[in-house]
């Protein structure tokens, strides 16, 4: 399956649904505590990742690594968590949303988030705060492993996000959960109809085995 087939499968899917995927499959994902800036956002894509550090001596900068980032791509911002200063701004958020990127998680948070919100622009984020990073923070690598608090990333894995959250899907197992997916979906859907032309939902649910969807197999 191409790339561009895998992007586009888990595009179709839920967050919800790619999490009971994962569940069944024994794979952690969640992002805990990384909340959408805004109701109706929509994120896929892959990570392209960016891991901050307290600042040294000499400081370091907060860097411009934007330039580097493939449209499509997600930004996967690790800043530790910290919640009093940032790593992501209007400036950014304007030429990221120019370049095509399909949207930033920050394990921290963002500010100047009115561009953001006007632009349509996705962000995850554990809320936001006017004060800069500059000086407090400094980037100590771009394409290394990060942790988005619960669950580490990779470049190149998946980001995706909805209203319910952001998850990642490892890019060596990204084929066996869109399949386990798109298996969920279609059950629930049939469940859905069922329920809605006049099967109770007990009955639907267990013609269909909804309680064990996410359990894990093998």
């Amino acid at each position: 399956m191409s790339d561009e087939e895998i992007t586009a499968g888990f595009r179709a899917l839920s967050t919800a649904t790619v999490s009971d995927a994962l569940d069944r499959l024994g794979l952690l994902g969640a992002a805990i505590g990384l909340a959408p800036l805004a109701p109706g956002q929509r994120m896929v894509g892959r990570a392209f990742t960016v891991r901050y550090v307290p600042v040294g001596v000499p400081a370091g900068t907060v860097g411009d690594y934007i330039d580097d980032v493939p449209a499509g791509s997600v930004v996967a911002l690790d800043n530790a968590g910290r919640t009093d200063c940032t790593v992501w701004g209007d400036i950014l958020t304007a030429v990221a949303h120019r370049a095509g990127i399909a949207g930033t998680v920050v394990n921290g948070v963002p500010r100047d988030v009115r561009r953001a919100l006007d632009l349509g622009y996705p962000i995850y984020s554990r809320g936001r705060l006017m004060r800069t990073g500059k000086d407090r923070v400094e980037v100590a690598e771009t394409g290394g492993t990060i942790s988005l608090g619960t669950v580490q990333v990779k470049p190149g894995d998946l980001l995706i996000g909805d209203d319910d959250g952001v998850l990642a899907v490892p890019r060596s197992r990204e084929a066996d959960v869109l399949a386990a997916a798109r298996e969920i979906a279609e059950r629930e859907d049939r469940i859905v109809a069922d329920a809605l032309t006049g099967t109770s939902l007990r009955q639907a649910r267990a013609r269909y085995g909804y309680h064990a969807l996410q359990q894990r197999v093998g």
